[in-house]
């Protein structure tokens, strides 16, 4: 099938909610942004191999590829818009594969409110490679930024930490067994963009970050916007209780990555409210940590003694 054929048949569909997207029929689309309004855009690709799984179903593929670029508009605390997405796909990528992938988009498109409005569709020798531009609004002055952490702020995160970490070690062979293994793996394979958070959050907190690369990573990208340090307890991580009898399990909440959870910190007067957002959203917020004048990120235990780190998170060789 040619590429021409492959849109009309696959893509065509995804934008007709999308006034935007002018039927997928110019050469790009038109988007106005309303008075009081800034837009949001992020981009991210996933590649065969190194984000995904050959054998992971493709419905799945394009959910993750989506949820993804959704984390980072929710740690700003957007409202999805719409997206852009090129894909690059081998010829083993048939029609059956494409029905999957493009059905995973759509479900998602509906659950998030939001459609396709262009991109760009080309063949590869061998990998497929994925990548996608979210585009979203936020009330203009008003998105959260890593750069706002002040000293004596609490820290805190949504969900819980390390599942995914776990998940991919699981797919590539650690012994667990299938009715346990199953949350983390999906947890890999599927992350959840906190986007009622993020929307809550305007005003409330004053620095976040969705966690791709790991807690201690990403925390260490606020204290350097912010030209802070922090300060995490270990015993205060929330954490599955079936990922505690997994070994590596501290490492995974620490650095292993692929959370897609929100950290975000706010003013300890602020506690009651976080507090009373966590019910009002069904989602477990933890506070783990705080704010000080310096730089850098630290670990301590019960007693209050450093935690020596093996690794902080993950960062692409380019």
């Amino acid at each position: 099938m040619d590429e021409f054929a492959f849109i009309d048949r696959f893509l065509r569909p995804l934008a007709a909610r999308s006034p935007e997207a002018l039927g997928l029929r110019d050469d790009a689309a038109l988007l106005s942004c309303r008075s009081g309004e800034e837009l949001v855009l992020t981009k991210d690709a996933l590649v065969e191999g190194v984000h995904f799984f050959p054998n992971d179903p493709p419905d799945l593929v394009a959910r993750k590829l989506l949820r993804v670029n959704l984390s980072d508009l929710a740690a700003m605390g957007g409202e999805p818009l719409g997206y852009l997405m090129a894909l690059a796909l081998p010829r083993r990528c048939d029609e059956r594969w494409a029905e999957a992938f493009v059905g995973g988009l759509a479900d998602d498109q509906l659950r998030f409110g939001l459609g396709l409005f262009g991109g760009d569709t080309v063949s590869s020798p061998d990998r497929i490679v994925l990548s996608l531009t979210a585009i979203g609004t936020v009330p203009a002055g008003r998105a959260l930024r890593r750069s706002g952490a002040r000293p004596g702020d609490d820290i805190w995160v949504s969900g819980t930490l390390g599942d995914a970490a776990l998940g991919l070690r699981i797919l590539m062979g650690l012994a667990v067994p299938e009715e346990e293994a199953e949350p983390f793996v999906m947890r890999y394979r599927l992350p959840e963009p906190r986007i009622a958070l993020g929307r809550a959050l305007r005003g409330l907190a004053h620095a976040a970050i969705d966690i791709s690369d790991g807690l201690i990573a990403d925390l260490g990208h606020v204290c350097s916007a912010s030209s802070v340090a922090a300060e995490i307890e270990l015993e205060r991580l929330p954490v599955r209780a079936l990922a505690r009898g997994i070994p590596g399990w501290r490492e995974a909440a620490l650095a292993g990555g692929d959370d897609y959870e929100l950290l975000f910190t706010a003013a300890p007067t602020r506690r009651a409210e976080v507090e009373a957002l966590s019910a009002e959203l069904a989602l477990p917020l933890a506070r783990i940590g705080r704010i000080a004048e310096g730089s850098g990120v630290r670990v301590v235990d019960a007693s209050g003694k450093e935690v020596p780190l093996s690794r902080t998170g993950y960062r692409h060789e380019v």
